[in-house]
């Protein structure tokens, strides 16, 4: 920048006049400062790194456990306290006020997303029911109760869809907004923006693709019954399944009355086993849950003030 200085500020004589297309340029020169980004952008840059790090263990592997789901929950959360905390900057809130498109389409990002983890909590309740109920029908080998549990299943992979469907939708609205910036504090701010909705969106939909798997089967059976929806099962392509809820599909609840009594004692502890994995991933993604309706609150105060 030392450059940008007039050499007449040296001398007590008058020096020969610059042109103005000079005096210009090193007018634009000395404007042209750093910007030093402020911490919260760099922890926040590398919890969205984490994230990717974790995404990446999913293209390398053909199952995940409910271990690396919850992990990726965990890690989620995370990366929306982070971006709270970067809400509540001065500079932030200056910045997106200056951009109001953008904190409105947010809005209405962070807005389906609560409303997805909201239908998804009811979801996993009402799961869980069905998962006791039919833990009672093993027991008693009642066979018209699970054939009900299966089916209860199968609607469930049906909501588990939709939701991935909807979730796939987010940020489509607000990509070309945060696209179109000229400053690069805008630009920063924008990228990490993006990056937000992104990780939120393949997490959510490692989520609910895997919770969709449950009801996954290739075994036939004699039961005309069980061989319907077995087939109707199939017809849907699994993502990424779950792979405590592949383990204790429908597959191993076939014929109840023709299985001895250690089978049916193991299908008992892959269903108890389940019961397990459901209170964890629903633990997980409550936390979530919270944090977005927080985030969201952030964006709504933002605009409000």
């Amino acid at each position: 920048m030392v450059a940008g200085f007039r050499r007449s500020l040296s001398f007590s004589i008058s020096s020969p006049k610059r042109s103005p297309s000079l005096e210009k340029t090193h007018h634009v020169r000395s404007i042209s400062l750093p910007c030093i980004p402020h911490p919260l952008v760099s922890h926040l840059k590398d919890k969205i790194n984490e994230m990717r790090s974790w995404e990446s263990e999913l293209l390398a592997s053909a199952r995940v456990s409910s271990a690396w789901l919850c992990e990726g929950l965990i890690r989620l959360k995370n990366v929306h306290d982070c971006f709270d905390d970067l809400l509540d900057l001065p500079q932030t809130q200056e910045s997106l006020r200056r951009r109001s498109d953008w904190v409105e389409n947010l809005l209405e990002d962070f807005l389906r997303f609560v409303d997805v983890y909201g239908i998804f909590q009811s979801s996993v309740v009402a799961l869980k029911e069905q998962q006791l109920a039919a833990q009672v029908a093993i027991r008693r080998r009642d066979e018209s109760k699970v054939v009900a549990y299966v089916k209860a299943c199968m609607k469930k992979d049906k909501d588990m869809r939709k939701l991935v469907s909807v979730v796939r939708c987010i940020g489509k609205s607000s990509a070309p907004a945060l696209a179109s910036v000229s400053s690069d504090g805008d630009a920063e701010l924008a990228t990490v923006l993006r990056d937000v909705n992104e990780v939120t969106v393949s997490v959510s939909v490692a989520l609910f693709n895997g919770i969709s798997s449950s009801s996954s089967s290739s075994s036939s059976s004699s039961s005309s019954s069980w061989y319907r929806l077995t087939k109707r099962t199939e017809k849907v392509k699994k993502e990424m399944g779950i792979l405590e809820f592949e383990e204790a599909g429908v597959k191993s609840l076939y014929c109840l009355r023709k299985k001895g009594d250690e089978e049916v004692r193991m299908s008992l502890s892959k269903l108890k086993a389940l019961d397990d994995c459901i209170g964890k991933i629903e633990s997980g993604s409550e936390r979530v849950f919270r944090s977005l309706i927080k985030t969201r609150v952030s964006l709504l105060n933002i605009l409000s003030q």
